[in-house]
């Protein structure tokens, strides 16, 4: 590696580190001014509460056994319904570009499902598999396939005209245009997919829980709503916060190193 590659690559480490060291300073500087504010009777602290009675309600959950259950059945749901949903648009994606007659014909079907508002079939989805957490993976499932689906598909349909003709005077097949060129070429669209079907499954599953679950985060956020327990709601809402950006890290870290390697 040269001198001028060490540098480089020393300036990158820099760059990053001063960066995660603003980030820090920015959270330690918020959640000390709420905390003060809160102290001294600037603010509601019965409204807004405070970070510290938020850590002695995660700790009271934590003591009673209840938040690893909520914890895990959250991430049970967000993770199949992700899966699910990243599984079944790239499937459909790749056969909406094989086929593409198949999605100009449900082309207005699909952007009529993705602009229906998604709560108002939850009474459907209650009424049709009943009050638990299939009606949650369904409701998730409905909100991230549709967008990522559209995703995935536009980037295939974006893949460089020229290559894409360097294949046909090749004479290369459908299957090896799409595994050699299609689907390498749309890694960024994938990557982008997974990142709004993760945040898309986020929103779903708690909205699914605050409609039917008698579990979840989404559910201790509604309940806590309910008796006007708010140092619950927002302990709910840091919970989440915190869970989304553990899914979020993976995805970050494996698409930097997609960027780096084109």
């Amino acid at each position: 590696m040269s001198p001028k590659q060490q540098a480089y690559l020393k300036n990158i480490k820099r760059n990053n580190l001063l960066i995660l060291i603003v980030q820090i300073l920015i959270i330690i500087s918020f959640l000390s001014t709420w905390e003060l504010l809160s102290k001294y009777n600037i603010i509601n602290s019965f409204i807004f509460s405070s970070p510290s009675k938020i850590i002695k309600t995660l700790i009271s959950l934590i003591s009673n056994h209840n938040f690893f259950k909520h914890l895990f059945t959250t991430t049970k749901e967000v993770l199949i319904s992700f899966g699910l949903g990243f599984i079944m648009s790239l499937l459909l994606a790749t056969i909406f570009y094989l086929v593409k007659p198949i999605y100009r014909v449900l082309d207005p079907f699909i952007t009529m499902l993705n602009s229906l508002p998604k709560v108002a079939i939850g009474p459907l989805i209650l009424i049709w598999w009943g009050a638990n957490i299939k009606s949650v993976i369904i409701m998730a499932l409905l909100i991230n396939l549709i967008v990522s689906l559209v995703t995935i598909y536009t980037g295939m349909l974006s893949v460089n005209k020229n290559h894409l003709l360097l294949f046909k005077s090749f004479k290369a097949s459908k299957w090896q245009t799409l595994y050699y060129l299609i689907i390498p070429s749309s890694i960024s669209s994938i990557i982008s997919a997974i990142k709004l079907g993760l945040s898309l499954s986020f929103i779903g599953v708690i909205m699914g829980e605050f409609l039917v679950s008698k579990e979840g985060i989404g559910y201790l956020i509604i309940y806590g709503t309910q008796v006007f327990n708010l140092d619950l709601v927002l302990t709910g809402v840091v919970v989440l916060i915190i869970l989304s950006y553990i899914f979020y890290k993976p995805v970050a870290i494996l698409e930097n190193k997609m960027l780096n390697r084109t």
